[in-house]
């Protein structure tokens, strides 16, 4: 199964940090939170990343492209201009970067990259936020749903799109994007799709959040995993300081892999 991460975003809510490069790309000790991303669902042996690029894609193409040699102990001999690998600390990723557009929403992201998919189920997730989910957990609940698609939810101060579920099997009764109301079911933005959510998704304008999933929702094909540890966006500068805190005082709980 591939992994979709939404990567194109302008990131203003973080200008400090994203003037020079995208948000995915703000680093949490020393690496960027997309590679914290990448190694949680790598944990769960999935391995194969389809990124959406936008804004200042060139930086994660350039870091991806070079990865091999940055993560790596290597003997430069300039006489020459070879180079010898000593020891290799690389990863075992296969990450396509996709230009999806510099102004393109979510959902028009997503359609973009349908080619890449194929016909196969896939998880999605945005390329800011961080969490200890089971993925393994998502996708059982999702296989056992027969939904099109599973989100994630998670009961805090409501900062994101409200989730109403059947306690029973996990329907999605209704999703509100964005409302005001604290203190219930959120979207954490960990997805599990089937193909299907394709064709509830026309062009660059579509909001994923919106008019595609409140469509799916309508078809009762919208299914709910509740995640009760830990979960944050990388929103403002602060969050940023926040999980740097976490991962500098070896208590970051998204951290399930080992060295």
């Amino acid at each position: 199964m591939k992994a979709i991460i939404l990567a194109g975003g302008f990131g203003t809510r973080l200008s400090e940090a994203t003037n020079l490069i995208p948000k995915p790309m703000v680093e949490i000790g020393g690496k960027p939170i997309l590679w914290h991303i990448m190694k949680m669902y790598s944990f769960y042996e999935i391995n194969e990343f389809i990124i959406c690029c936008g804004y200042k894609q060139y930086v994660i193409k350039e870091y991806f492209a070079n990865y091999f040699r940055h993560n790596s102990d290597l003997t430069v001999d300039l006489s020459d201009n070879s180079v010898e690998i000593l020891d290799n600390h690389s990863e075992k990723w296969k990450v396509t970067m996709i230009d999806t557009g510099l102004n393109t929403m979510t959902g028009g992201r997503i359609k973009r990259i349908q080619k890449y998919v194929k016909n196969e189920p896939f998880c999605l997730t945005y390329g800011d936020g961080v969490a200890d989910v089971d993925i393994a957990k998502t996708i059982a609940s999702h296989k056992a749903s027969n939904k099109y698609l599973s989100m994630t939810a998670y009961q805090q101060g409501a900062r994101l799109g409200i989730v109403n579920m059947n306690d029973e099997d996990g329907t999605v009764e209704s999703f509100i994007e964005k409302p005001t109301e604290t203190g219930t079911w959120i979207n954490a933005g960990f997805f599990v799709c089937e193909p299907q959510v394709f064709n509830y998704l026309e062009g660059d304008n579509d909001v994923f959040e919106k008019e595609p999933i409140r469509k799916i929702l309508n078809d009762r094909q919208l299914h709910a995993y509740k995640h009760v540890g830990f979960w944050k966006p990388m929103d403002t500068l602060r969050d940023n300081t926040e999980l740097n805190q976490l991962w500098n005082e070896n208590k970051a709980p998204w951290k399930v892999w080992k060295e």
